[in-house]
């Protein structure tokens, strides 16, 4: 009984803190017409990104084309891990569409070639904006190779960096996006603020049920260690922690135990 009394007002405590559920529906995509072909992008399949070609004349499907796929993590709950198509529009006959993670792709209508960019206009300057804002520890990890070595920073979430006590033994620590050079998985590099140590999660480097690639991850906030004081259930924050997420879907924190950093998943 005590056990269960104890689960149940964790689980209260937390309502306020974290957010569970399944990921909204896809936005609806507008379809292009070009030539007498009409484009769509269904939208019907989280794990890949199609788009169909209708003759405008006679409704008739000529064909369906993967744009990308999506690589499913079976430890974590699928529909978090869907992306889907968010636009589509023509230009000199060739096909842009974008991802709801702004990766962009262009498909040439006459020579039937398909290409990923590199990145979203809008994003590198965001990038670049953004490198005028980077905290001296991160500097100092960069300037001594201990974190560009085999990882770039990332800015696929905003604010790509946090600071807090990660430890909390009094100094702050800095959390900041990175994406592993042979890979390109996502994760999380934690540089202690008494020892400027670097320590990865993600990127290439599994944590508990997170998996080893954070790419899912659209939003993340300090999670303070007062917000769960008093809850039996759960162990002690030695300082504060990571709360990552995915919108409209399940949560996890990320903490210090003490000996290492532990994934603890929230949602189903």
């Amino acid at each position: 009984m005590g056990t269960r009394f104890s689960t149940t007002l964790f689980t209260l405590m937390l309502l306020r803190c974290l957010t569970s559920g399944k990921r909204t529906a896809p936005a609806k995509v507008e379809p292009v017409v070009h030539e007498g072909v009409r484009y769509i992008a269904p939208n019907d399949e989280g794990r890949r990104g199609y788009i169909e070609a209708w003759a405008v004349q006679t409704n008739k499907k000529l064909w369906d084309l993967t744009v990308f796929t999506n690589r499913i993590d079976p430890k974590l709950e699928e529909d978090v891990q869907w992306v889907f198509i968010k636009t589509l529009r023509i230009e000199d006959s060739v096909l842009q569409v974008k991802s709801e993670r702004g990766t962009r792709y262009e498909f040439d209508l006459k020579t039937n070639a398909i290409k990923e960019l590199e990145s979203d206009p809008s994003r590198a300057s965001d990038s670049v904006a953004e490198h005028h804002d980077i905290p001296g520890a991160v500097k100092k990890a960069i300037a001594n190779g201990s974190l560009t070595k085999d990882y770039d920073l990332s800015f696929q979430v905003k604010p790509f960096y946090l600071q807090g006590d990660f430890k909390g033994d009094g100094k702050i620590d800095v959390a900041v996006l990175v994406k592993q050079h042979s890979t390109r998985k996502v994760g999380i590099a934690i540089i202690h603020g008494e020892t400027d140590k670097v320590t990865i999660l993600g990127a290439g480097t599994a944590i508990g049920n997170g998996g080893d690639d954070f790419d899912w991850m659209d939003s993340w906030e300090i999670y303070s260690k007062d917000c769960v004081a008093g809850a039996t259930s759960v162990p002690k924050l030695h300082g504060d922690a990571l709360l990552v997420s995915k919108s409209e879907a399940a949560s996890a924190l990320i903490y210090w135990n003490g000996k290492r950093y532990v994934w603890l998943q929230q949602g189903d």
